[in-house]
């Protein structure tokens, strides 16, 4: 089964909501483009990340634009902090704060920065892009 057939669900999650390409080369799966609101590129990765080998098979850049939703609402992305950090896995925000901010007792900054998409400090998943204060 190819790649783009393991991923069918992420393909169709994204459909209507993603702007770009998604090819397979060099045995990976590429998604390139952007997407209205931060949730809908949640949508897209929940669904990427049903598949176990996700993390060795996907390379996904998907942009949050801040235009029109699926919905017709607009959303726009909070702009206020442009450093941000890929969540890698066996990271804590305890150890983002260290490393990126210098304290880990920093990491209740990172957490409220992000509530958009944590809803609890101690559950972040590899893949997610963190805004950074």
């Amino acid at each position: 089964m190819s790649l783009k057939g393991m991923y069918q669900w992420a393909i169709k999650t994204a459909d209507g909501k993603f702007h770009g390409t998604t090819e397979e080369r060099d045995g990976k799966l590429y998604f390139t483009g952007t997407v209205a609101t931060e949730a809908e590129k949640n949508q897209i990765w929940d669904a990427i990340k049903t598949i176990p080998t996700w993390q060795k098979d996907v390379v996904a850049d998907i942009k949050v634009t801040g235009g029109p939703a699926n919905d017709g609402r607009t959303w726009t992305p909070d702009t206020s902090s442009s450093k941000t950090y890929t969540v890698k896995s066996g990271d804590t925000l305890s150890r983002i704060a260290k490393d990126q901010l210098g304290s880990a007792a920093d990491y209740m900054k990172i957490f409220n920065l992000n509530k958009d998409q944590l809803s609890d400090p101690d559950l972040i998943k590899p893949g997610q892009v963190l805004r950074l204060p």
